[in-house]
């Protein structure tokens, strides 16, 4: 069964294309066909202005139009498309999601920061994991970031912060907002196993792969701090022709790393693994498990 995920975000939208084999017997397998992402950056006008502008509002459904050649293409047979932080926030978001829709089919659900949360842990990382550690879900976006705690396997903490990496660049983060983030991670993690931190969202993947670290290694706290204080330091050019880093990736990848070092930080996490899963991922797996009506468990290539 192929089956598609569409994840607008608040710097770029994302089409995941996969394809879903399930066996009579055995464990579900999701095989990526593809991944296509275009840099609508949607939060530059919605953190700035309030609303879409109408040169985006063409971009987007420009994009929507060239995925839905490609959903005909690959010949999907169901697909969920969701709009995160930027969407949640435009005044003009139902007018958009409208025109999109008449447009090109393609009908975007807004979600939720719970329910945001609730995707991206729905890839069961943490159920792969030893338990002799608690482990906390940091997804970083543009617009928000969503933390899932888990200790003792069982979900204790699952909140979404208006602190992301366009927010933060606009200057549209208070110091309160800090402030409650690190309250409500410092209580959660209080007399908890050590906590080791699973990151998701293509900030924290852009850094796995400069690092050069083998799939499965952690990131150390340490070297992310090593990582903001030298990107920091040099000029946004510089950041995209010594670093190979799209202009895109260059200015969101610094407050990207601040989020990341804050929140590991505060839970008294000293790694990170980084296991290439986003919202897309989770959008498709809970696509299936509805396809299906029953649960799932899986092995994700």
């Amino acid at each position: 069964m192929i089956l598609a995920a569409i994840d607008i975000g608040s710097n770029a939208a994302r089409l995941l294309i996969t394809e879903v084999i399930d066996p009579d017997n055995g464990e579900t397998t999701f095989n990526k066909l593809n991944l296509i992402r275009v840099p609508l950056r949607l939060g530059f006008d919605v953190f700035e202005y309030g609303y879409i502008t109408e040169a985006r509002v063409h971009m987007l459904i420009q994009t929507m139009k060239a995925y839905r050649h490609l959903l005909n293409a690959y010949q999907v047979q169901a697909l969920k498309a969701c709009a995160t932080s930027a969407m949640r926030d435009a005044s003009n978001a139902k007018e958009v999601i409208q025109r999109v829709s008449l447009e090109t089919g393609i009908d975007i659900e807004v979600i939720s920061g719970d329910m945001e949360a609730n995707l991206v842990y729905e890839n069961h990382i943490a159920e792969n994991l030893d338990t002799d550690h608690s482990y906390m879900y940091i997804d970083v976006g543009g617009g928000s970031t969503e933390i899932s705690f888990f200790a003792n396997g069982k979900l204790a903490m699952k909140k979404s912060f208006n602190i992301g990496t366009i927010r933060l660049l606009k200057d549209k983060v208070e110091e309160y907002e800090w402030e409650e983030m690190k309250e409500d991670i410092r209580t959660a993690t209080r007399g908890q196993k050590e906590v080791i931190a699973i990151g998701s969202g293509g900030n924290i993947n852009k850094v796995f792969s400069m690092s050069k670290k083998k799939d499965g290694k952690p990131l150390s706290l340490d070297l992310l701090r090593d990582y903001h204080h030298e990107l920091q330091s040099v000029s946004l050019e510089e950041r995209i022709t010594r670093y190979k880093l799209r202009e895109d990736r260059a200015d969101v990848i610094v407050p990207a790393l601040l989020i990341y070092i804050n929140t590991m930080k505060w839970a008294g996490a000293n790694e990170i693994y980084v296991p290439k899963i986003g919202l897309a991922d989770g959008l498709v797996q809970h696509l299936w498990a509805e396809t299906q009506q029953r649960p799932y468990r899986h092995h994700v290539k």
